[in-house]
């Protein structure tokens, strides 16, 4: 972890929501001002479209398990390269993934390609990561050591399936039973690399649907913030502290199930998060040394 240049980590699987989180940190960051750089964890995936299908179909015939939820799938080392880089001196080398046809238009490269790796933005004051793996630990490499702050976010499992399924179909232009194919071809690895690093969290984000969800490969329509909670849980002795029952007042409607989870009605989840992640991210801000030179 950095002093001078820190780091926080969003973690979480395609079509959970972690873009949310993105925006309120990108929010508090502006109040704050304070300049921050991000990366996205789509960009360390160790291949493109078409090198991935070819991927997924080696392991097919050879019998074996393989995502872009396990390590083979990415490149880890050098995401952690990257993140221990930036803790050091602020910099770092990253590209961006281009999912959609749009996105590949704007920089004259077809959708489902890497742009060209290049430095950090120089000068940025703290690096925010969203991807799968910022809770991270493996064998040989560890992510979630380089974060000064983590935040999960993970639907219960139905409604993450069917936020994917409509993002996948309406956004990127995948088949339905494609998106159906690859839920069911990465769930080992869900379990196995995805699900632990929520243990790892400072904070975990659980959108719960107050809707029938129970086949969500029928159910189209994502439930609205009104037909939704979100289970907020503090990790004991973690590095977000608040009084739960303080912010419960502020939040009308919300409820405390446990000693350390607030119950917040959907509508309210990015007032939640800015009331909640603020001084989290103060905290991280005031430690920053004025001289950029000073050793972390």
């Amino acid at each position: 972890m950095s002093v001078a240049h820190p780091i926080i980590g969003i973690t979480g699987a395609s079509g959970a929501g972690t873009s949310t989180a993105l925006r309120v940190l990108l929010d508090i960051t502006r109040d704050l001002n304070v300049e921050a750089a991000v990366i996205e964890g789509d960009a360390f995936h160790a291949y493109d479209r078409e090198q991935l299908r070819i991927a997924i179909e080696r392991a097919r015939i050879r019998g074996e398990n393989f995502s872009l939820f396990g390590p083979a799938g990415n490149l880890l080392e050098r995401l952690e390269a990257c993140l221990a880089e930036y803790g050091n001196a602020g910099t770092g080398k990253i590209r961006r993934y281009l999912h959609t046809q749009a996105e590949g238009d704007a920089v004259n490269q077809a959708p489902g390609t890497f742009t060209a790796w290049e430095r950090l933005p120089k000068n940025s004051d703290l690096l925010i990561y969203e991807g799968l793996h910022g809770g991270h630990v493996g064998d040989d490499v560890d992510i979630q050591k380089h974060m000064d702050l983590l935040i999960g976010v993970t639907p219960v499992i139905n409604l993450e399936w069917i936020q994917k399924i409509r993002r996948d179909t309406d956004e990127r232009g995948h088949r339905p039973e494609d998106v159906m194919t690859t839920i069911l071809r990465r769930m080992p690895d869900y379990v196995t690399y995805i699900t632990p690093q929520f243990s790892r969290t400072d904070i975990n984000f659980q959108r719960v649907p107050l809707v029938d969800t129970s086949n969500p490969f029928v159910v189209r329509d994502i439930p609205g913030p009104d037909e939704s909670l979100v289970v907020a849980h503090f990790r004991p002795n973690g590095r977000i502290q608040v009084d739960v029952e303080a912010l419960q007042a502020e939040l009308p409607g919300a409820f405390v199930s446990h000693p350390h989870t607030l119950v917040i009605p959907g509508a309210l989840i990015s007032d939640a998060m800015l009331r909640i992640l603020t001084p989290a991210v103060k905290a991280l801000v005031t430690r920053i040394p004025k001289d950029p030179g000073v050793a972390t």
